[in-house]
């Protein structure tokens, strides 16, 4: 009888941790091109425990990267703006995803989004490579 109430409590504390520890996106993740750029949009309904958010983007086939860390914001909505993807790289698909870490070191991951490039133009693509070289 008593490992059935040691059962029940266990299960009772994960429940009660998953619901209220960490976070919760209230908003799906949307990568959006605009202007050469790639903009970030995302909402929160909770926060609890949170120490930052980590975007990462990824290549077809390819590995994510780290590309920003964002802070915790007292409004829960946040918008970030990559202005390096198709300066970076010559390919026109992207994949993005948010990295949630917690205090305690625990990362969860929001699902990734398809971003692709309609529009970007050769010689932007070759300005953002210059002007890269210089930073």
């Amino acid at each position: 009888m008593k490992k059935k109430t040691l059962k029940i409590a266990v299960f009772s504390f994960l429940i009660f941790s998953l619901v209220f520890a960490g976070v919760e996106i209230s908003t799906s993740l949307t990568a959006t091109p605009s202007d050469g750029n790639i903009i970030l949009k995302w909402a929160a309904s909770s926060e609890t425990n949170l120490k930052n958010y980590v975007i990462e983007r990824s290549t077809y086939k390819g590995s994510f990267i780290e590309i920003a860390t964002v802070q915790p914001k007292s409004d829960m909505t946040y918008k970030y703006t990559d202005e390096t993807a198709y300066k970076s790289t010559a390919t026109s698909i992207y994949y993005y995803r948010i990295k949630i870490v917690d205090n305690d070191g625990s990362v969860s991951y929001t699902d990734k989004v398809t971003v692709h490039n309609n529009g970007v133009s050769g010689i932007k693509k070759t300005w953002g490579s210059i002007k890269a070289l210089f930073r």
